[in-house]
C-alpha cells in the first residue's frame, strides 16, 4: 500500500502512522501493523511500549530502513544528561541503532532552561542517535522558543487533534513553521464513534466513521495522524482513507463539531496553556 508522505527538512513522514501509546506488550500487534503496510511507527518511553515495537518490527520481516520510527523522551529526563540515558535506553528497548525521529514529549514543569533540552536533543541527532527531530504537547509559544534554542531544525510539532479540538492556530503556526503537525488521538479515543454528524457522511460515502474523521484531517494538508488500535481490520480500515474525497460543506459540517471541553490529554500541572 502506497502511504503519502509529508516533507519538512527532509523527513519524509507516512502521512498514516500507528499509535501505541496505552498497547504496551505489542509485538504482534505491531507486526501485524507492519504487515497491513504500516511504515510510520509512533512510540515514547513513557508508553512502556518500546520494547514490543521493536519486537514487532522484528518479527514483521519488514527492513528497517523502511520504517519511519518516532519515540519520545519524557518530561522527566529533560536535564543533558538524563536526556541522552533516556535516548539511549529508548534505543536498546527498540533494539536499534537510530530512530527517525525523536520528541520532547511533553514541556518541562521543573524549570529546566529550554535551551539545556534542546541541545540534547540536537545532540542526539548530531550523534546519529535520530535522524530528525521534534517537539510534542508544545504550544505555539513554546514551539518557537524551541526552534530559536535548538542548534538543528525540527521537523514536526506532534499535538492532540480531532473534530471536537479546535487546532487552527497551531494549524496555521505549523504551515507558517515548516513543521508537520502530526496528530494523536485522531479519533477521539473512540468518542467520535456514537456522532450522528460523522456517522449521517460515513453512510453516504460508504466509509467507517474512522476512516471519515481520518479523511478530514488528511484534506486539510500538512498533517499526518496516527491513530491507534489492536483490531486488525481497524487497522486496515485506518489506512484506506485515500480513495475518496470530503466535499466542501461535509468539511464545514466536521470542522463544526470542535467544543471547549474536546481536549482528552490536558494532565494537570504538566499541560503547557493550550492556544
Amino acid at each position: 500500500m502506497n502511504i503519502p508522505a509529508l516533507s519538512s527538512r527532509g523527513a519524509q513522514i507516512p502521512a498514516i502512522g500507528f499509535g501505541t501509546s496505552q498497547l504496551g506488550d505489542c509485538g504482534e500487534i505491531v507486526a501485524t501493523a507492519l504487515k497491513l503496510g504500516y511504515r510510520h511507527i509512533d512510540t515514547a518511553w513513557k508508553y512502556g511500549s518500546e520494547k514490543g515495537v521493536g519486537e514487532g518490527i522484528r518479527a514483521s520481516g519488514v527492513p528497517r530502513k523502511e520504517i519511519f520510527l518516532c519515540t519520545k523522551v519524557s518530561h522527566e529526563y529533560l536535564r543533558a544528561a538524563d536526556f541522552a540515558k533516556s535516548v539511549d535506553e529508548s534505543l536498546k528497548n527498540l533494539g536499534v541503532d537510530y530512530v527517525d525521529l525523536l520528541h520532547v514529549h511533553w514541556p518541562s514543569t521543573d524549570n529546566i532552561p529550554l535551551a539545556e533540552t534542546m541541545g540534547a536533543l540536537a545532540r542526539a541527532k548530531r550523534e546519529g542517535k535520530t535522524r530528525h527531530i521534534g517537539v510534542a504537547n508544545f504550544n505555539i509559544a513554546l514551539t518557537e522558543e524551541a526552534m530559536r534554542a535548538c542548534p538543528e531544525p525540527l521537523v514536526t510539532l506532534q499535538a492532540e487533534y480531532h473534530p471536537y479540538l479546535d487546532q487552527s492556530k497551531v494549524l496555521a503556526f505549523c504551515r507558517k513553521a515548516g513543521l508537520i503537525f502530526t496528530a494523536y488521538c485522531p479519533l477521539g479515543r473512540g468518542r467520535l464513534f456514537k456522532d450522528p454528524v460523522i456517522a449521517e457522511i460515513a453512510r453516504h460515502k460508504g466509509k467507517t466513521i474512522a476512516q471519515v474523521a481520518l479523511r478530514w484531517l488528511m484534506q486539510q494538508g500538512n498533517i499526518a495522524a496516527i491513530p491507534r488500535s489492536s483490531n486488525p481490520r481497524h487497522m486496515a480500515e485506518s489506512l484506506d482513507v485515500f480513495n475518496f474525497l470530503l466535499t466542501g460543506d461535509e468539511m464545514r459540517r466536521i470542522h463544526a463539531l470542535a467544543r471547549p471541553d474536546g481536549r482528552i490529554a490536558n494532565p494537570k500541572g504538566r499541560a503547557p496553556a493550550w492556544d
